[in-house]
């Protein structure tokens, strides 16, 4: 039963991870019909439904969980953020507490008990205190990519326990994720610096993934008037008209009315000579594939955003925009240069990811411009002279040179394979004979290297199946013969070798992992007599009998 009980449990977490709440909740309602005293069941089902706005259903759940075991900070947790979702407060206020007697120090608590408080504040003042609000917002695929983010996960937490700070509001990071669940931009660009051109221009996310309800679409409503509010109240008359033409100018860019946008952007810069518009009126030349206006305005941004000691977040990503633009050149020099400019900026994930595709782009042009098949030959005519002299060190410079000039060369791999082997260089030896039978499933040679140094590993069991491979190939070849016949030999005077090699059997693995013949396979050590009783059963009989053939099991 405890197995079973895990085995739904893991499954259920499994679901709920993969936002399948329904399904996990149903897990968890049939690990508990098998174990009503296990405290974490209630814990995990109540979190499954308050994912499922069933807030009675996880508040009775998360009850049941402390009654179990007073003692378990989560259950705590758990009923203070069911009650909270129900507008119950003050009872969440004290179940919080509760729970902080225990463990004081628990930030969960501490949050939920920080977001309750905030939440008693009146709207007016704390638009973003209701914890509907907050469940929502951390519900959008946008804002949830954007909190992967570990410096905006740590400030979107600190926005949750005060978000009546005006710090936050001044933060980038935190505007980012506001606007991406509200659905407009809040003090950033139009679009992700990272998008490449002919992908659609970011679409405003949607708040929530079911439709809402009339006074739910009023109150986000009321919320997104609050932020902007909050966004530009210390702007001047002309920042504000600024403002109002960048975001004409984004609208337009939406709808790729890139001239339209491009107006807008100019006549926000003629108000406000800041960078972001240079950069917005950047991204719009990206899109129209105007190189050389797009680096021209981001060197504009760039300089503007110096004297006016703007974040460096904005100045990485303008360099990370020029790198994008002389990726899409394919001057890849250019663009690792303006990327590791913006790198040295800001470490932005993503900017380093591109920087290190283009990295390999130009590794691998370079390996493809160093091919040559003829210097190739010549090499490995090196080696094979320093080969037959005895000089295997040499001999190994050059075959791998020689690899390098031509990659695709089976033959290569094998005679380096050789010189490896030489060397006593067994796992070496083994890694190329695998590359030259992946080039050419057929190289018979390349099998009896591999065969030859599993042996000397002692790994008789894939030396006798890579000698078998080689006879497969060519059935009279006397040295895969040989292989294969010293292979048996040694494994067969090796108990622990028949042993090992049984283990691989999938048959064998099968009545194994079979629980029913593991309790078997115990009661017959600790009962002998039991044997006789188990083999009137024809199926069991066969299990044991095969058992005994590969020597797993011996009957005295």
């Amino acid at each position: 039963m405890a197995s079973q009980v895990e085995e739904l449990k893991t499954k259920a977490n499994t679901a709920f991870q993969a936002g399948k709440n329904e399904e996990a909740a149903k897990y968890y309602t049939e690990a508990i019909q098998l174990d009503d005293k296990n405290h974490v069941l209630y814990s995990n089902r109540s979190a499954a439904y308050a994912k499922m706005n069933k807030y009675e259903d996880a508040l009775k759940d998360a009850e049941q969980c402390i009654a179990l075991k007073p003692d378990f900070v989560k259950g705590y947790s758990r009923k203070g953020a069911s009650l909270s979702y129900l507008k119950r407060h003050d009872d969440a206020i004290k179940a919080y507490e509760e729970g902080l007697r225990l463990d004081p120090q628990n930030q969960q608590l501490l949050d939920g008990l920080g977001e309750v408080k905030a939440a008693q504040t009146p709207t007016s003042s704390n638009p973003f205190g209701d914890p509907q609000f907050l469940m929502q917002l951390m519900a959008n695929p946008k804002a949830r990519e954007l909190m992967k983010d570990p410096e905006t996960a740590r400030l979107m937490q600190q926005f949750r326990t005060n978000p009546n700070n005006p710090l936050l509001f001044q933060n980038p990071k935190v505007m980012k994720v506001l606007g991406a669940a509200l659905g407009f931009e809040l003090g950033g660009e139009n679009d992700d610096e990272m998008t490449m051109r002919g992908d659609p221009a970011a679409q405003p996310s949607s708040f929530s993934t079911s439709k809402p309800s009339t006074s739910s679409a009023s109150n986000t409503s009321k919320t997104t008037n609050a932020a902007k509010d909050d966004v530009n109240k210390n702007l001047t008359p002309a920042q504000r008209q600024a403002e109002e033409e960048k975001d004409k100018g984004n609208e337009a860019y939406k709808k790729k009315d890139f001239t339209t946008a491009l107006q807008h952007y100019d006549k926000a810069i003629e108000l406000d000579n800041n960078m972001k518009y240079y950069t917005n009126k950047a991204a719009v030349y990206y899109e129209q594939g105007q190189w050389d206006n797009c680096i021209e305005q981001c060197l504009k941004a760039i300089e503007i955003g110096r004297e006016n000691k703007a974040d460096y977040k904005l100045i990485a990503k303008a360099y990370a925009r020029i790198g994008n633009v002389h990726s899409q050149q394919k001057d890849y020099q250019s663009a690792i240069k303006y990327f590791n400019h913006s790198l040295s900026e800001h470490r932005n994930p993503e900017v380093l990811k591109k920087k290190q595709e283009i990295e390999k782009i130009l590794k691998d042009e370079e390996s493809k411009a160093y091919v040559n098949p003829e210097i190739a030959n010549e090499e490995k005519n090196k080696g094979n002279e320093y080969f037959q002299k005895g000089d295997f060190p040499t001999a190994l410079k050059h075959y791998s040179e020689a690899i390098k000039r031509n990659p695709t060369d089976p033959k290569l791999y094998s005679n380096r394979a050789a010189c490896y082997s030489k060397l006593m260089e067994f796992p070496l030896t083994l890694k190329d004979c695998e590359e030259a039978i992946k080039l050419d499933p057929t190289f018979l040679k390349a099998y009896l290297r591999k065969g030859t140094a599993l042996i000397a590993m002692k790994d008789l069991g894939q030396a006798m199946s890579t000698f078998s491979k080689a006879l497969e190939i060519d059935p009279n070849c006397q040295e895969a013969i040989e292989g294969y016949r010293s292979c048996t030999m040694k494994a067969n005077s090796d108990p622990e070798e028949v042993r090992k090699r049984a283990m691989n059997d999938p048959e064998v693995q099968s009545i194994l992992g079979d629980p029913g013949m593991r309790i078997i396979l115990e009661q017959m050590q600790n009962e002998p007599q039991a044997l006789r009783e188990h083999l009137k059963n024809p199926a069991i009989a066969h299990k044991i009998q095969k058992l005994i053939d590969v020597g797993i099991i011996a009957i005295r």
